[in-house]
């Protein structure tokens, strides 16, 4: 049996060999797979790559031979003329005959020598598009080097809507450009795709289609059980999503290859796999499935279409085939695990004291495990992190995404390698989000995270956390800013796609972004009414400086009258004192019947008053002035003159007599102030 079985593998290695020579396909994976849909006949196979028309490989056999052992897909023929609305022919039933025909007609090509070995020239690529339009579906065959914008261009035809107005959605990779060329997305050979035209309202005769068109895109809930394992899974899923798409991700899981996969629970009306789930006729929002690996593969004489389909589908990506080994590739690397197998430091250490070397840590080690690119991780505390991404001014906030690490979990290393290291999903974190991780393989680590987000987001999230089981894992919480308390706005699991994240990122953008517009407003609002404030406080204390000054000058201008007041006063009082002491040390009036000489004198005063006074000729002058004097008039201040002529009687010697200053028997004066 070992001889046979060694035998089986050399025969095996030169068909491939045979058919990567004739084909020109350098990729192992996708010839094995070719081959493997052929029933590994190398003729059957060459005929499913290279079309008819151009000319067909044959072996030494009939070609009722052949005709016989046809497992491939179509010919070119074929798919278009069923593209067109025609009836593809059914394939043949696999008869035990065939199959030693087949098998004869492949060992004819081992012993080929290149020198003789036919060498066919590749026709191009062709892949099978089935669009889905409101309740029309339109089927078409385009060569690999056409870009998007000739599909949309066919479809234009077809539906009667402008290209401008038009959304091909259904991309593994996200929306695409009109000119991208198909070969660079590396589609497989069948593809699902959907057309959405948000700005054409649906007319009457689409409306009873609108349920379908809900459908596709609300999320439907798969609990799927894995019987083997007796172990539950529940997977998040678009009605977009196709039943292909979700073979696929479940092969992801239980490391059951899509063919060999035998499911319980789909409806009767899911009989094709590129049909979506919202067409499928699935329970909504919750169904239950279950799926366990075949008994034996290989008893299976007449294949189904369904493993047919898969099979085109895993053309170009080669994670399907059980006999990879053969050839030396690992199931670990088919299944991208390979780097969670080698892995040789956790992600983060156990009970580390400073948080900040902890994230350190962990972005050293997810840069080693999955390249450097990836999103920029938050170096520092929980509490750091949410300050620096809730509480600067509102045009600088962001909000807070929370990565939490399982390394126990399945979905880690694809989760990883595949929605946090695309380069999509890289810039909109980076340019959005303030990036915080943590590992929580570890209890220890685990612990630490509950009690930090019990500080900062309280119990509720808590909970929400200890709640997922660890092959949910990982998670990324989406965490928004508030007033009063942090809101998690979102919880995306490890089992989303690049698009599913995109969208709910993208969803969880909106609700913050119409927050932080109100918050900005609000801010705005609050620093105008500050600044009203401060301006009104300052023109306050400017106002109150002014007063105070005015009030100062004032006072100080009462002060100063006061004082220029007293001192007039005292000046008056000093005036009158002296005037008193004049007025008392005045000689007495001579009587006019006196017998010496009188002179009689008149002084008018500068008001026009006069004073009338009688003197001794022999006075002195200065009983003239004295007497001025104590009438108001001092010597300082006025001048005595006469009328005429006109003489300053202040300027003569005051000892002289008024006999001798010539003002006897009688004289007029009068008083003038001194410049």
């Amino acid at each position: 049996m070992a001889s046979e079985g060694g035998e089986s593998n050399m025969d095996r290695e030169m068909i491939l060999a045979d058919f990567q020579a004739c084909t020109g396909i350098d990729n192992i994976a996708e010839a094995i797979t070719l081959l493997e849909l052929n029933n590994w006949d190398l003729v059957a196979a060459i005929n499913g790559v290279i079309p008819q028309e151009n000319g067909i490989l044959q072996s030494n056999f009939s070609s009722e031979a052949s005709q016989s052992s046809v497992f491939g897909p179509p010919s070119q023929s074929e798919a278009a003329h069923a593209a067109a609305g025609g009836a593809a022919p059914p394939p043949a039933s696999s008869s035990s005959s065939s199959s030693s025909q087949a098998s004869s007609s492949a060992s004819a090509f081992c012993p080929v020598n290149p020198s003789s070995r036919h060498i066919v020239e590749r026709q191009p690529r062709m892949l099978n598009f089935r669009v889905e339009y409101r309740q029309r579906t339109i089927e078409l065959v385009l060569e690999e080097g056409s870009t998007v914008g000739e599909i949309k261009t066919i479809l234009e035809a077809d539906l009667g809507i402008p290209v401008s107005k038009m959304q091909l959605k259904g991309w593994k990779s996200g929306d695409v450009s009109d000119s991208t060329v198909m070969r660079s997305l590396h589609l497989p050979k069948n593809n699902s795709l959907y057309v959405l035209t948000p700005e054409i309202a649906p007319t009457a005769s689409t409306s009873k289609n609108s349920d379908l068109q809900d459908s596709l895109n609300q999320n439907f809930l798969l609990v799927i059980s894995h019987r083997e394992a007796q172990r539950d899974y529940s997977l998040n899923f678009p009605g977009s999503r196709t039943i292909q798409e979700v073979k696929r991700n479940v092969s992801d899981l239980t490391n059951i290859p899509v063919r060999h996969q035998q499911w319980d629970g789909w409806p009767a009306s899911a009989s094709d796999d590129s049909m979506t789930l919202a067409a499928s006729g699935i329970s909504y929002p919750c169904h239950h499935l279950s799926v366990c690996r075949r008994s034996s593969p290989a008893n299976s004489q007449e294949p189904t279409e369904e493993c047919a389909d898969v099979h085109m589908v895993s053309d170009s990506e080669g994670d399907d085939f059980e006999d990879a080994s053969e050839f030396g590739v690992d199931d670990s690397e088919m299944f991208g695990m390979g780097s969670s197998i080698c892995r040789k430091s956790p992600m983060m250490p156990e009970n580390s004291e400073n948080e900040a070397d902890a994230l350190l840590h962990f972005t050293a080690e997810f840069s080693s495990r999955y390249g450097e690119t990836h999103p920029m991780f938050f170096i520092g505390s929980l509490e750091a992190a949410s300050q620096e991404a809730f509480y600067g001014k509102a045009r600088d906030r962001k909000l807070l995404a929370i990565y939490l690490h399982n390394d126990d979990s399945v979905l880690s290393n694809v989760f990883c390698s595949q929605m946090m290291c695309a380069d999509s999903i890289v810039a909109y974190l980076s340019q959005n989000f303030i990036t915080w991780a943590w590992d929580v393989t570890k209890e220890a680590n685990k612990a630490r995270l509950l009690t930090m987000c019990t500080r900062h987001f309280g119990s509720v999230v808590t909970q929400t956390i200890r709640t997922y089981k660890t092959d949910q894992f990982p998670l990324l919480l989406i965490v928004m800013g508030k007033r009063t308390s942090n809101e998690v706005l979102n919880v995306i699991q490890g089992n989303s796609t690049v698009d599913e994240l995109m969208m709910r990122l993208m969803g969880a953008m909106e609700i913050f972004t119409a927050q932080q517009q109100e918050d900005i407003k609000d801010e705005d609002e609050r620093e105008a009414r500050e600044t009203v404030k401060r301006e009104q406080d300052e023109a306050y204390r400017v106002s109150l400086e002014a007063d105070r000054k005015k009030r100062e000058a004032q006072e100080k201008e009462e002060a100063e009258q006061v004082r220029l007041e007293r001192m007039r006063k005292e000046q008056e009082d000093e005036k009158e004192a002296i005037r008193l002491s004049l007025e008392q040390t005045l000689p007495a009036e001579p009587d006019e019947d006196s017998a010496e000489q009188i002179s009689k004198l008149r002084v008018r005063t500068p008001s026009g008053q006069f004073l009338e006074r009688r003197f001794l000729g022999s006075c002195k002058l200065q009983v003239l002035f004295d007497f001025v004097a104590s009438k108001g008039f001092p010597f300082e201040e006025f001048k005595l003159l006469t009328t005429f002529p006109r003489r300053n009687i202040t300027q003569l010697d005051p000892g002289s007599t008024l006999l001798e200053a010539k003002l006897f028997p009688q004289e007029t004066l009068f008083l003038e102030a001194k410049e």
